[in-house]
């Protein structure tokens, strides 16, 4: 994979935003957040399946976020995929800053009819991913399942998450999907959520995450 240029990250005075570029050979993304948003989206990946998750996490995790990917679809979907977790958790690792007043920890169970999945987030400063999730399809449209660790890799790895993801139930790949994509989105709302008794403190006895 080419080295991509270097993020170019903005973060407003007093908000939990940012806005980063990463251009490369195989990729050019812009990626927007805002924490505290209202779960606003506008995304454009270039594959469906993948913008209707992305706008999963916008609107359960109560973030604005916006995407814009041109990405190398003429091979397959990795690249985009994968370059696009990356450019989310630069974003996120940016708008959260020094983690003072968040609660750290999230966790959420999400059902989708016969399918049920559970996310627990960890923003410890540690990149690590755990993810359990026995799709019963390789497709879903021309989404290829096996690209939702790929996508999760590039998020905590930039994000310094560590995540832990268990499909616990499911028929139907759309549904494991889509239950994985919504839990992690509330569970992500839970960790970054701004504690009135803890404001203006790292979430740590070692004083720093």
């Amino acid at each position: 994979m080419n080295t991509p240029t270097a993020p170019e990250a903005v973060i407003a005075a007093g908000a939990r935003t940012a806005t980063v570029t990463r251009n490369t050979a195989e990729t050019k993304i812009t990626v927007h957040v805002n924490l505290d948003g209202t779960g606003k989206a506008n995304l454009s990946t270039g594959i469906g399946f993948f913008d209707h998750m992305l706008d999963q996490i916008a609107r359960h995790g109560l973030i604005d976020l916006d995407i814009d990917c041109k990405g190398d679809l003429h091979i397959d979907g990795h690249h985009t995929v994968e370059d696009v977790g990356i450019t989310l958790g630069q974003a996120v690792a940016k708008a959260v800053g020094d983690k003072k007043g968040i609660r750290r920890y999230g966790h959420a169970y999400v059902p989708l009819d016969e399918a049920l999945s559970r996310v627990v987030i960890d923003f410890s400063g540690r990149p690590g991913l755990l993810m359990d999730v026995p799709f019963t399809s390789g497709m879903i449209g021309t989404f290829d399942t096996q690209l939702t660790s790929e996508f999760f890799h590039g998020f905590v790895n930039h994000a310094f998450v560590t995540l832990h993801i268990d499909n616990l139930k499911g028929v139907n790949a759309h549904h494991q999907c889509e239950t994985v994509f919504k839990a992690f989105a509330r569970a992500l709302r839970a960790a970054l959520e701004l504690d009135p008794r803890s404001a203006g403190v790292i979430p740590s006895t070692k004083g720093s995450l």
